[in-house]
């Protein structure tokens, strides 16, 4: 009874400490193993035992025949189409990224040869919002900050960054700007300052960017000549409205 009851715990302790180790670091199944002996050896701790619970981390049945185990392993089938799902293949990838004008075949940015288009009048209107807070609006509206009239001086710096654009953004074209129009509202449902611009020109490339700057650098200026009294102050909603011209034709937000 106690060599029988020595021989259970040195299987039970052989259980528990080689195989599942050896299932869950070993990539390989040696082939100087006997499938055989290995299922005798199962068989025999469940006569013992009874049958194993599933480790945390596996699934399914305990024990496993040694073939299908080993086919489980050696097989990359499912592995491959698992992976064919969670990344795409380069060419694919290669494939969507040649859509994009300002990215070549490899990923490199480049600059867009646009000397085949036709000249075409383009027009484009953009806006954002600036966000004063209700101290800073009622002073703004009374004209009594320190550096000036805040609307009039963001309303010239948003005409003379229209007109910087390609210099700002690395890969515009140097537009030859037709017209710039920048308009700053007080709002005083929300305390802010609404301000729209927009650009024209008779070229081979848009003004979206042109018109988006305007305003980002309008709205800039708005903070700049607002600081002093309160850095509580928030630039939103820089967006493309509306663009016309060139080979998409025209657009609009919400059509």
């Amino acid at each position: 009874m106690f060599s029988t009851l020595r021989h259970a715990m040195f299987l039970r302790r052989s259980r528990a400490v080689i195989f599942p180790t050896k299932r869950a670091f070993s990539s390989k199944i040696s082939d100087e193993i006997d499938p055989q002996i290995v299922n005798e050896l199962n068989q025999e701790m469940q006569s013992i035992f009874g049958a194993e619970p599933s480790p945390d981390g596996f699934s399914g049945p305990a024990t496993m025949d040694y073939s299908e185990l080993k086919s489980k392993i050696e097989s990359p089938k499912s592995t491959n189409q698992d992976n064919s799902t969670q990344y795409e293949r380069p060419e694919k990838v290669a494939s969507e990224m040649s859509r994009l004008t300002h990215v070549g075949i490899s990923g490199e940015a480049q600059m867009v040869d646009v000397s085949s288009k036709d000249n075409t009048k383009r027009s484009a209107l953009a806006c954002c919002k600036v966000i004063l807070g209700k101290r800073v609006f009622d002073l703004v509206l009374a004209n009594q900050m320190g550096k000036g009239d805040v609307l009039g001086v963001a309303k010239i710096a948003g005409i003379n960054g229209a007109k910087q654009t390609s210099s700002l953004i690395p890969l515009c074209h140097n537009i030859a700007l037709t017209h710039v129009r920048v308009d700053l509202r007080l709002n005083p449902e929300d305390f802010s300052v609404d301000i729209e611009g927009e650009a024209s020109c008779t070229g081979k490339t848009g003004v979206e960017m042109e018109a988006m700057t305007a305003v980002s650098v309008a709205g800039l200026t708005v903070y700049d000549m607002c600081k002093a009294a309160s850095k509580d102050i928030s630039i939103t909603d820089v967006r493309l409205e509306r663009k016309a011209g060139g080979k998409s034709g025209y657009w609009s937000r919400g059509e």
